[in-house]
């Protein structure tokens, strides 16, 4: 099937209580490991690209893999862009044709991000694009985005509601997550979190999944997550199983180790999405896919 939006992906995850996986992939061998574990598990599937990805590949090489992929699967799959303040960025994957786009003004005033948001949305919904944004700051490191611990801090509750007013996909809150790997059990703000699901019906985005544990990804997806972002755990799996299995055959024949690395990324993502829930849901939701076309 084409590539979808995933705001009605979300949507419905949302209502049903589970969570849709959202991988960053970096290539097309990764790209194809995430659509391969979600046609398993007859899951609907998010890939991400950051913006260094799409600056290093280029936009119509990333398209045509994922159009490819998408036309040739029978589960549903949504090209986003994850984590871009760039305008001119967003602007051009949107023309390129992404499916979904993430504006990340965490670090602009809150009137300011507002702004932007309104007018990202404004190239967007005609388009039929859907649309991230993010309140508070997350920490870590994303892509070329580099926040310390002590410049994050948590979503406000009700300024997060004018955001969920607006006609995103999702919203990212930022409720004590950080990207990249974790050298302490975070503290997650689980108050601010209900808080906001006792309020809207919005799809939250849960950022810095790599390593949480099953306790907290469980309580999340309950409390309104039904993004569940992967980034770095594909980032050394992607490394590792190269090279790992390089040095154990000390072979020159490239394809072998990267089907090595597809295996083991496929494996990684299909025990990420049957974690969040999403086994099985295909099916249903391209039913309703179907249903909505005008």
């Amino acid at each position: 099937m084409p590539l979808v939006s995933m705001k009605p992906i979300l949507a419905a995850a949302r209502r049903a209580g589970y969570g849709v996986g959202a991988f960053n992939i970096l290539d097309y061998n990764s790209a194809r490991a995430v659509v391969r574990a979600a046609e398993k598990l007859s899951a609907p599937v998010i890939v991400q690209t950051s913006v260094k990805t799409v600056k290093f590949w280029g936009a119509s090489a990333i398209v045509s893999w994922m159009r490819e992929l998408a036309a040739n699967s029978p589960v549903p799959v949504a090209l986003h862009l994850d984590h871009c303040l760039a305008l001119e960025v967003i602007e051009s994957c949107i023309a390129a044709g992404w499916t979904s786009v993430m504006l990340d003004a965490s670090s602009k005033p809150f009137e300011e991000n507002v702004r932007l948001t309104k007018k990202v949305l404004e190239m967007a919904e005609p388009a039929g694009v859907g649309v991230e944004a993010e309140l508070g700051e997350i920490g870590g490191v994303e892509d070329d985005l580099k926040v310390a611990e002590e410049d994050a801090h948590l979503v406000d509750p009700e300024k997060a509601m004018v955001f969920c007013q607006m006609p995103l996909a999702v919203f990212a809150p930022a409720i004590g997550t950080a990207h990249g790997m974790y050298k302490s059990a975070p503290k997650i703000a689980f108050d601010r979190l209900e808080a906001l699901n006792r309020r809207t019906s919005m799809p939250f985005a849960l950022h810095g999944g790599t390593g949480l544990s099953d306790e907290v990804f469980e309580r999340c997806i309950k409390l309104g997550c039904a993004k569940v972002n992967i980034s770095t755990q594909l980032k050394h799996t992607f490394i590792d199983a190269f090279v790992e299995y390089h040095m154990a055959k000390k072979e020159y024949e490239p394809l072998k180790p990267l089907g090595a690395q597809f295996e083991r990324m496929t494996v990684d993502v299909i025990e990420n999405i049957r974690k969040f829930g999403g086994e099985g849901h295909a099916e249903d939701l391209k039913s309703h896919l179907e249903d909505s076309k005008p």
